[in-house]
């Protein structure tokens, strides 16, 4: 039996009322309409958030005894409007990243909705920088240079799931990895960076296409000039991602980094297991005892100057975005949506005859904001809470 769907609300583009018809999951025609509709009520693509470490308690960096609880990651963030992730793998032992990179592909196959919403695995070390600061949480032992025989491994492991890779291009051999990579298909982010400006330059040459979190897995002090922030802010080809959450980048540097890279700036939560969980101390795989405040907020306990990560969602970056005045409707949904999508499919238009649909309605309110109405998967409607 044939399953369809019609949908009505404003473009997030440019406000224009439009009706989307969808059929067997996918969107089989996009007109305009005359339809007496809110116009507070706007219809865009589903957010994708290409750096997801963890969610509602449960971790991708923990071995799991049920691999199928970690489809409730999949679950939580449909209903905060993710119809799309990213499971990101941080710096661990060969052999824990490997269990760990089995799991998602496990879970994948014996999950059909974990499957649809996880295209691809993000591998975040351990070929980044051993130094303080720049090396954020990531365990210090594990870090080494970038080993492609090993990263192969991990590609065959993946089955072709692994889709993009954040390192430092500090290491010797960096060019040639990366060269490896871009021939592989694979994206390279820079992150967790101490590299010198030269070395920055090399890597983007060498087809390193994204900064990861900028601003962010940093030295808490750097030169004034030249220091490897300035160098990811001035290359043109270089896309970066921000963690908009409040506490990880003050607005003005948000403003600063959205003029200097335009249409190239997008968001990811680079969300641990306690985004979305309610406030309280907690004992966490990285960073041991920490405090989840109201605000989400997430410190080492006793240490509110320290951040544990980040315990947002890609819709609360978006509406931080808005409620400061820091993006436009249609630039904040962008920056969630088609900017991450477009690093890997150029040709993405979400709407498209043809395409998934996969797909929110959102009412924005007057603090700017937006709440969610509905949430499209595959075609099927989620209920978000």
């Amino acid at each position: 039996m044939e399953s369809s769907l019609m949908l009505s609300g404003r473009s997030y583009l440019d406000g224009n009322k439009v009706e989307i018809q969808i059929s067997e999951g996918r969107i089989v025609s996009v007109l305009p309409t005359e339809k007496d509709l809110p116009q507070d009520v706007f219809i865009g693509p589903g957010f994708l958030d290409i750096q997801v470490n963890g969610y509602a308690g449960l971790d991708y960096n923990l071995v799991q005894t049920d691999v199928l609880a970690l489809g409730q990651i999949s679950r939580k963030l449909l209903e905060v409007g993710v119809t799309t992730h990213f499971p990101t793998i941080i710096t661990n032992s060969p052999e824990q990243v490997s269990a760990l990179i089995k799991q998602v592909v496990r879970l994948r196959k014996e999950d059909r909705l974990a499957q649809s919403c996880i295209p691809g695995i993000h591998i975040e070390g351990p070929f980044i920088s051993p130094e303080d600061g720049p090396r954020g949480a990531h365990f210090r032992e594990f870090v080494q240079a970038p080993d492609w025989d090993l990263f192969q491994k991990w590609i065959d492991q993946s089955e072709g799931l692994i889709r993009m890779i954040t390192l430092s291009p500090e290491w010797e051999g960096s060019v040639s990895f990366i060269e490896n990579c871009r021939e592989a298909g694979i994206l390279v982010s820079i992150g967790h960076t101490n590299a010198s400006h030269s070395q920055i330059v090399d890597a983007v040459k060498a087809g390193a296409k994204l900064s990861i979190h900028l601003g962010n897995g940093m030295h808490g002090m750097i030169a004034r000039h030249p220091n490897y922030l300035w160098s990811q802010l001035a290359d043109e080809n270089l896309a970066a991602t921000i963690i908009a959450d409040g506490f990880h980048l003050p607005s003005e540097v948000i403003q600063v980094f959205k003029k200097v890279k335009g249409s190239n700036l997008m968001l990811v939560s680079d969300s641990v297991a306690l985004a979305g969980m309610p406030p309280g101390d907690y004992e966490a795989a990285v960073g041991g005892k920490v405090t989840l405040t109201p605000e989400r907020k997430l410190h080492l306990y006793g240490n509110s100057n320290t951040l544990a990560g980040s315990a947002m969602n890609i819709m609360q970056g978006v509406n931080f975005l808005l409620k400061n005045n820091l993006a436009t409707l249609s630039e904040a949904w962008e920056m969630a949506s088609n900017r991450p999508q477009r690093l890997f499919d150029t040709a993405f238009n979400p709407f498209q005859i043809g395409e998934k649909a996969d797909l929110i309605l959102a009412k924005q309110l007057p603090n700017q904001s937006l709440e969610l109405h509905k949430v499209i998967k595959d075609g099927l409607e989620i209920t978000p809470n």
